[in-house]
């Protein structure tokens, strides 16, 4: 019993093993997506392959329609620096950490903010994902985290640098994409063919978020898991934009033109989705 003070010290500081850290619930498991060069964006070939993807699934045409995918990077080069990046979405249970010790509001929302959002989803289909009190949703503490705005995910990301003394922030545009596609542009962290069996989307999933890691299949060259369906996760904005970008599809897609990591599409800041979450980046 005289080691555990010193070891719970140690690890709130950064300096012990990060399977010891994680067993306490502070620090999230990572990956570290090395430094270099990788293909971001997309090119009329993969965009097109896209909407036929969305036809075949949904049939009809409504994204072509209304141009979902053409606003999307063209594909390029870029160089990054190495950086860390959240293996999963963040959960309810490391959410819990941070409202448990903060008291900060929980994810939750309420009905006429909710219709006034004007989503296709009713708003009785958001209470298996709010919590009661500080208390997350039975039987859900592995799913990722969702009802959270982007101010709410910032939040976390300052609270959990402040418990670590470690620099935890939301991933840019680039450092999401390049980890969740690897260096040679694939349309899928996988390959080039979509497979319904390697994510958590409504081609094959039961329409609603899963354990975080279940999809072992669909994980990424760099070995990070979640980056297609699931949930969409919250993209670092510039400046005081109201709005920010989401990428990585979500539980209720089908096609799956919209899990493509090139894809993109912008959500305000201050709504509260049950088809949004979050990882993190822990910059050096």
């Amino acid at each position: 019993m005289r080691n555990l003070l010193p070891i719970a010290l140690l690890a709130l500081l950064g300096f012990v093993p990060a399977t010891t850290a994680q067993d306490m619930g502070v620090i999230p498991q990572v990956l570290t997506i090395p430094a270099g060069s990788y293909i971001s964006g997309s090119d009329t070939h993969e965009r097109e392959q896209a909407y036929r993807l969305d036809e075949m699934a949904y049939g009809h045409s409504v994204t072509r329609d209304q141009h979902w995918y053409d606003d999307e990077r063209d594909r390029h080069v870029e160089t990054l620096a190495q950086y860390d990046l959240t293996t999963m979405p963040i959960t309810n249970a490391q959410y819990h950490a941070f409202i448990a010790d903060t008291g900060h509001r929980q994810p939750d929302v309420d009905e006429a903010t909710w219709n006034g959002y004007a989503l296709i989803h009713p708003y009785a289909r958001t209470r298996k994902h709010a919590w009661s009190g500080q208390s997350p949703p039975p039987g859900r503490k592995q799913r990722p985290e969702v009802l959270i705005s982007y101010n709410d995910a910032t939040r976390y990301a300052h609270w959990l640098s402040r418990k670590t003394g470690q620099s935890w922030r939301l991933p840019t545009q680039s450092e999401w994409e390049k980890a969740m596609r690897g260096n040679d542009g694939s349309l899928f962290p996988w390959g080039d063919s979509f497979d319904p069996q390697r994510l958590n989307s409504h081609d094959a999933g039961p329409f609603d978020t899963v354990e975080v890691g279940r999809f072992a299949r669909g994980a990424s060259p760099f070995g990070v898991l979640d980056g297609a369906g699931q949930v969409f996760e919250w993209i670092a904005k510039p400046g005081n934009a109201q709005r920010a970008w989401v990428k990585g599809g979500s539980w209720d897609d089908k096609g799956c033109g919209v899990c493509r990591p090139a894809a993109r599409h912008s959500r305000p800041v201050d709504i509260k989705h049950i088809l949004i979450g979050f990882r993190l980046v822990r910059a050096p």
